[in-house]
């Protein structure tokens, strides 16, 4: 079978692109993107000799920079691609992926991150900061996206979702209903340590909805020692809110932030999140999780087994946590905690993955091939 690939964009090393590599592994295919920063591609031990395919917008200076910018003009760019000489369409979509045009012949598969966030979630952080008239002409715009993205679900023959909470979801705004295979986390990379440290520790890119200024301001009034390792335009607010006990070690090394995960107490996390890697990664070490109980964290860490979760998000309520995890810790499992992340692996999702495809590619040839006798 003839295949596509179709990715949001790719400028950045994250969550989906771990995905994308992944399911460029299972099935090598030429990959479409809105836009695409070279260097990132390259970079990728998986991606670096893929055919690349880009939309219009990848012509405009500075695009895989400034993409954001271009929010109106992503139905129109996805809708350029051209995949007209795959059967299958993969879709690895967090935003526009999943409505690339296709013809009835053409099966199109979309693993989604989430439904896409500037159009629902995001709303509001987006139009933040707006003057009047540009507010007035985002506002149109959005009722647009939102109206395009709800339309376009159509176009997707089968969704699978990385969690029940985005399977919910996509009930929700799309009226249909998504498999469920968690995405791939690189257990192997994670070496289990039973001997822990007197720190804890949390791993984040340090962006507004990761809450880390919640977690540095926490543990500063504990007065308990925290090792923040991550960077991002949050990073500034984050160190006004740590006292002496939190050290922020910025971006590390893989090795060395593996390193130090091991060795923590426990992990803190306080996003709400889709599916959530770094969390599952911790695990990996056995290193116990007090996590922020909704989303996706509710799938992955079982509370009182794995770590301990928390309702708010507030300094109070976390800190409840943490008292919480000190009266239970030593009855806290590292092995069983390991065996945990392990129903995360990379191994489980490609044999989860390629059975779907596979599965749902027969029924559609043999669909095709009951039509073609009819006719």
């Amino acid at each position: 079978m003839k295949t596509a690939i179709v990715h949001d964009w790719i400028v950045t090393r994250a969550g989906a692109e771990n995905c994308l590599e992944a399911i460029y592994d299972l099935y090598p295919s030429p990959i479409h993107a809105l836009v695409y920063d070279p260097k990132s591609v390259r970079e990728s031990a998986v991606l670096r000799d893929a055919e690349m395919h880009a939309s219009f917008l990848q012509s405009i200076p500075g695009a895989a920079r400034l993409y954001r910018n271009f929010l109106p003009l992503f139905p129109r760019a996805v809708e350029s691609l051209d995949v007209s000489g795959a059967e299958l369409i993969l879709t690895s979509s967090h935003a526009v992926a999943k409505g690339v045009r296709k013809r009835a012949d053409q099966l199109n598969i979309c693993y989604c991150y989430t439904p896409m966030r500037y159009a629902w979630d995001l709303y509001d952080q987006y139009m933040a900061g707006l003057d009047p008239f540009r507010r007035a002409a985002a506002a149109v715009a959005l009722r647009r996206l939102r109206a395009w993205d709800k339309a376009t679900a159509s176009r997707v023959d089968h969704f699978v979702a990385i969690s029940e909470h985005v399977a919910e979801r996509v009930r929700r705004l799309y009226g249909r209903e998504a498999a469920v295979i968690y995405p791939p986390v690189d257990t192997e990379a994670f070496t289990l340590e039973t001997k822990k440290s007197d720190y804890f520790i949390t791993v984040s890119r340090m962006v507004p909805y990761k809450r880390m200024d919640l977690i540095a301001e926490t543990f500063t009034a504990l007065g308990l020692p925290l090792v923040i390792v991550g960077d991002g335009p949050e990073r500034a607010r984050v160190a006004a809110k740590a006292g002496p006990t939190v050290k922020l070690l910025g971006a590390l090394p893989g090795p060395e932030m593996r390193r130090l995960v091991s060795k923590a107490r426990a992990f803190i996390f306080a996003a709400e999140e889709d599916f959530g890697i770094a969390p599952v990664e911790a695990m990996a070490c056995g290193t116990p999780v007090i996590g922020y109980g909704k989303g996706a964290l509710l799938e992955t860490v079982a509370d009182g087994q794995h770590g301990v979760l928390f309702r708010e998000q507030t300094p109070g309520s976390l800190a409840d946590a943490v008292s919480r995890f000190e009266r239970i810790e030593k009855t806290l499992d590292p092995e069983a905690i390991r065996r945990n992340a392990e129903r995360f692996s990379r191994a489980r999702f490609d044999r989860e993955f390629k059975a779907f495809v596979d599965s749902r590619w027969a029924e559609f040839k043999g669909r095709k091939a009951s039509l073609a006798g009819v006719a």
